[in-house]
């Protein structure tokens, strides 16, 4: 297949330079340098997830951290009841 493609001037002529040294044509070398971009491993993914955990010193027994609802609760008391 035909396309146009817009290169810098420079860039074009290291693509022919290093083409030529590999003893390809300049069609050739693009291709190869596509695929190589293609195939190549994301390597901006994100960091492997890290638990970090409190050894149950934070840990309250009494609420439920199946209901949103309780958490609301107990945070609104603990900032907003006056003792």
């Amino acid at each position: 297949m035909r396309t146009t493609v817009n290169l810098p001037d420079p860039l074009l002529r290291n693509a022919k330079r290093a083409a030529s040294a590999r003893g390809l044509t300049l069609s050739a070398f693009l291709e190869d340098a596509v695929r190589i971009q293609l195939t190549r491993e994301d390597t901006k993914s994100a960091p492997p997830f890290k638990l970090h955990t409190v050894r149950g010193r934070l840990v309250r027994p009494d609420i439920n951290l199946d209901r949103i609802s309780a958490l609301i609760v107990s945070d609104d008391e603990s900032k907003f009841l006056t003792k």
